[in-house]
C-alpha cells in the first residue's frame, strides 16, 4: 500500500532500550524509561507499552469520531482507551495484545458497535497491527 506522507514523527531512544530515555526531535515528548516490575524492573519511569497505548488510544479516538460524524451521530462524552499487554509468544520470545475500549454514551450499543467497527477499519494503527497483533474492540457504557 502507497502511502503519501503528511507528517512524519521522529523520536530517540538512548540508554539501555527499556531503561533509558526517549525523546521527540521537538521534544514534545519526553520520558525516563523503566521496564515495569512485572518484567523484572524497577517501573519507576514509563515503559514502550504506555505510549503504545496512548498512541494507539488517542489514533482510535480520532478515527471514531471521524466516522461517527460522517455518520452524524452524536460523540460528545466519547472516549477511548487501550490496553497494551505483552507476553511470551510461541516462539520464544516475546508479543503484544492490545483491548481498545470504546465509550460513546449518547448512543445505542448497536449503533456504538457499528462505529467503532468502521473506526477499527479506518485508523491507522488498527490498520498497522492487523495480523501481527490480537486486537479486541470492546464497546463499553462507562
Amino acid at each position: 500500500m502507497a502511502v503519501e506522507v503528511l507528517y512524519t514523527a521522529e523520536a530517540l531512544a538512548t540508554g539501555d532500550g527499556r531503561n533509558g530515555r526517549t525523546k521527540t526531535a521537538d521534544g514534545t515528548v519526553d520520558f525516563q524509561l523503566a521496564a515495569p516490575e512485572a518484567l523484572g524492573g524497577s517501573g519507576q519511569g514509563a515503559n514502550p507499552e504506555q505510549l503504545f497505548a496512548a498512541g494507539y488510544a488517542a489514533c482510535f479516538h480520532g478515527a471514531l469520531r471521524k466516522v461517527a460524524g460522517e455518520a452524524g451521530a452524536d460523540v460528545s462524552d466519547s472516549a477511548v482507551g487501550a490496553k497494551v499487554g505483552i507476553g511470551k509468544d510461541d516462539d520464544g520470545g516475546f508479543g503484544l495484545t492490545v483491548t481498545i475500549e470504546v465509550v460513546l454514551p449518547n448512543l445505542e450499543k448497536a449503533e456504538a458497535e457499528e462505529l467503532a467497527e468502521k473506526a477499527h477499519a479506518f485508523c491507522p494503527y488498527s490498520k498497522a497491527t492487523r495480523g501481527n497483533i490480537d486486537v479486541e474492540v470492546v464497546v463499553t457504557d462507562d
